[in-house]
């Protein structure tokens, strides 16, 4: 395997951006044997949380013994603090940037397949909410999504009001600037809210990714993915749901993003 940090200038967000890449581009001991390389690469864009940057996950999770183990790519991008989400009010276009160009720009730089099959998202807390929202915005894009513990706070940007308290996280300037709910915008009708996008989805008759959710039952965040569980299946969208022990932390992500992505291969 290979790991590479780059740089390399967005235009859709108009400034320098860094990733990480990790890359199956050699042969692991071993792999003749190994069925995952009798068929092309996968590539997985892979999400970070809120206050994280894109070595979160290499940082924590061995992604080259997953790269050569499962014949996949890596590609981190940095997403700040953006639930990857577009922005007009400031022009940043977070979705389009992980979405589009993002893709693009890596199927270009490093020869990848253009094929939907071949291209999954993935993404933990934030990332999880991020790699739901984008693979159903990109439909077309991407075939298959891991979202683990992601943070589904479409509930509470409805309720939002400019007297809320300030919580652990941030505060409303924070929520309303990110989600886009400032200026009277309906978020129920937003694209920013991913419960829309499934009704526009279903609406418009389009394919939906194959979704993978995962969540600690001691996580603080177990409620709000259940019940967009339980909103995917009031809308016939099929998912794939697993909980077991844990907290929000990479002793959890770890064990599920390798089981995400056995889902995402069989």
């Amino acid at each position: 395997m290979a790991r590479l940090d780059g740089v390399f200038f967005s235009k859709t967000l108009s400034r320098p951006v860094h990733f990480v890449a990790v890359l199956s581009n050699d042969i692991a001991f071993g792999s003749e044997n190994n069925p995952n390389f009798k068929r092309p690469t996968k590539n997985i864009y892979l999400f970070h949380g809120y206050s994280g940057c894109d070595t979160d996950w290499p940082a924590n999770v061995a992604l080259g013994d997953l790269a050569n183990k499962y014949n996949v790519n890596f590609f981190m991008p940095n997403g700040d603090n953006s639930f990857y989400l577009d922005n007009k009010a400031t022009g940043y276009k977070y979705a389009s940037y992980v979405g589009e160009e993002f893709v693009e720009y890596t199927r270009k730089t490093f020869n990848l397949s253009e094929k939907k099959e071949d291209t999954f998202v993935g993404g933990l807390s934030m990332g999880g909410f991020g790699a739901l929202h984008t693979g159903l915005m990109f439909n077309k894009t991407f075939s298959k999504v891991i979202a683990l513990s992601s943070a589904l706070i479409q509930g509470m940007i409805k309720k939002l009001s400019p007297d809320m308290p300030d919580n652990p996280m941030a505060n409303y300037d924070y929520y309303a600037w990110t989600f886009g709910i400032k200026d009277n915008v309906d978020f129920e009708t937003s694209e920013n809210n991913p419960e829309y996008l499934v009704k526009k989805l279903k609406a418009e008759g389009g394919e939906f990714p194959d979704i993978y959710m995962a969540c600690g039952t001691e996580d603080f965040l177990i409620e709000p993915n259940r019940a967009f569980v339980a909103y995917l299946k009031e809308n016939d969208v099929p998912v794939e749901f697993v909980t077991g022990p844990g907290i929000h932390d990479f002793n959890f992500w770890r064990k599920y993003l390798e089981e995400g992505m056995k889902w995402a291969l069989e």
